[in-house]
């Protein structure tokens, strides 16, 4: 038990900002094993959200308070899969190689198809919050976050990590995903959609693993396997896709 807390505050500690206690670090050993709890960071980081919403619906438009959400779980998570995704609009768009590609999504800085990837899915994430019925808001906010780190962890499990590289401070977290491990996040990640009391809202796992499909082709055909970055577009893109799935479920049931 002593060691699964270790593993889970060392998931905390990686993919998150939020303190933790002193006595965990970054230790290779726990880190491959701290993806199994990907999922439930998230469902951590949708409940910040969730609350700031919450509370800030009190006071605030719907629309204020759906983007101070947005800025809380950005600020909990220091735009730790925001950065993954807009260095994958890099890399996808402006490298012609798998080098080349990699290269470029190892820079800090951020280019033009980034800033644009960004723009664009915020937008559309922040739309389709505000068209959900407001009282249905905190719920959908941590089922997307955690089934969306869900559909990362799917990743690592079924793609290869391409960047061996000693200074690569996913490689750890990237690597070594076992059946168990993939079992445990989807357990954290579907959880929270048993509260919506309805078996047609577990319909939105389909469009959501399709988009996880749709990167995971492209990352296979351009660089062999997935990287940290990776795995940080498919949470991106599976959470807006989660949105907006739940959005078409609800106008045809």
């Amino acid at each position: 038990m002593k060691k699964e807390i270790h593993i889970f505050f060392t998931a905390l500690m990686f993919f998150t900002r939020i303190p933790c206690p002193k006595w965990v670090n970054h230790d290779s050993e726990y880190l491959q094993k701290s993806s199994k709890y990907f999922s439930l960071v998230g469902c951590i980081i949708g409940a910040i959200g969730a609350l700031v919403f919450y509370g800030a619906s009190f006071v605030f438009p719907v629309s204020i308070a759906v983007l101070l959400s947005m800025a809380a779980t950005v600020y909990s998570t220091g735009a730790f899969h925001e950065d993954g995704f807009a260095d994958v609009c890099d890399g996808l768009g402006g490298g012609w190689t798998k080098e080349k590609i990699l290269l470029i999504m190892k820079d800090s800085r951020l280019g033009t198809y980034g800033v644009i990837g960004l723009v664009i899915l915020l937008g559309i994430k922040f739309s389709a919050l505000t068209e959900i019925a407001i009282e249905s808001i905190p719920l959908v906010i941590i089922s997307g976050h955690s089934l969306s780190r869900f559909m990362a962890t799917t990743l690592i499990y079924t793609h290869d990590y391409v960047r061996d590289t000693a200074d690569s401070k996913a490689r750890s977290a990237a690597k070594g995903m076992t059946l168990g491990m993939l079992i445990w996040s989807g357990v954290f990640g579907v959880l929270p959609l048993l509260l919506f009391q309805s078996p047609w809202v577990f319909i939105v796992l389909v469009p959501m693993y399709l988009s996880k499909v749709f990167l995971g082709l492209k990352f296979r055909k351009l660089l062999g396997g997935q990287t940290g970055d990776c795995a940080g577009a498919v949470q991106q893109l599976s959470e807006v896709v989660f949105y907006l799935s739940l959005i078409g479920l609800w106008k045809f049931i």
